[in-house]
């Protein structure tokens, strides 16, 4: 069974955009020690135009597959004239109104999100899928994601969108590592208690 994997940039205090979900405040602290760790440790993470940007295309994926955003994330994409972000994966957008994929290596999941991340974590791969967000969705998906990645930036927003758009409910998960970088990022891993 593959992992859903949600990997997730932060605030401090859980917010993964402000109220109109900008996230462009984390964007600093991308810096080349936290450059570095991503370029290692999550290459295919990284969009393809950004790959291309840095040079690092060639690197190899080595944790994921598959790629799952909501229509928010990927219209942030589309907005700059990008329709597949993530070519390098296999990529998939939960959307209630998008109808058609403006592109072939974009498949758009109008229905029965839950059911089709099911069907892509019973397929026989080595690798996991990656939860690009956003807030939503996940929210829609917290039942499903298996492992929790967070980037949390040192800043503090006292409001915005939150890491799951869900009610409340308790969900238990068990830390596996931490590291801290020299700006203050804090990358937290955690698997689901089941």
């Amino acid at each position: 069974m593959r992992k859903l994997t949600y990997f997730v940039a932060c605030s401090i205090d859980g917010f993964i955009g402000g109220p109109d979900g900008d996230a462009s405040f984390m964007l600093p602290f991308v810096d080349g020690e936290f450059l570095e760790f991503l370029k290692a440790e999550y290459p295919e993470t990284v969009a393809t135009h950004g790959r291309r940007a840095l040079g690092i295309d060639d690197l190899p994926n080595k944790r994921f597959d598959t790629i799952l955003q909501g229509r928010a994330s990927y219209d942030l994409a589309l907005k700059e004239g990008i329709t597949s972000p993530y070519a390098h994966l296999r990529e998939y957008v939960a959307s209630r109104t998008l109808t058609e994929s403006p592109d072939p290596n974009v498949e758009i999941i109008p229905t029965d999100l839950v059911g089709r991340v099911r069907e892509l974590k019973g397929e026989d791969s080595a690798f996991g899928i990656y939860l690009c967000g956003g807030s939503a969705v996940a929210g829609e998906l917290v039942d499903e994601v298996d492992e929790l990645v967070i980037k949390t930036y040192p800043v503090l927003l006292g409001s915005g969108m939150p890491m799951f758009a869900s009610g409340f409910e308790v969900c238990e998960f068990v830390p596996d590592s931490v590291r801290t970088f020299g700006n203050g990022v804090v990358v937290r891993t955690y698997h689901r208690k089941r």
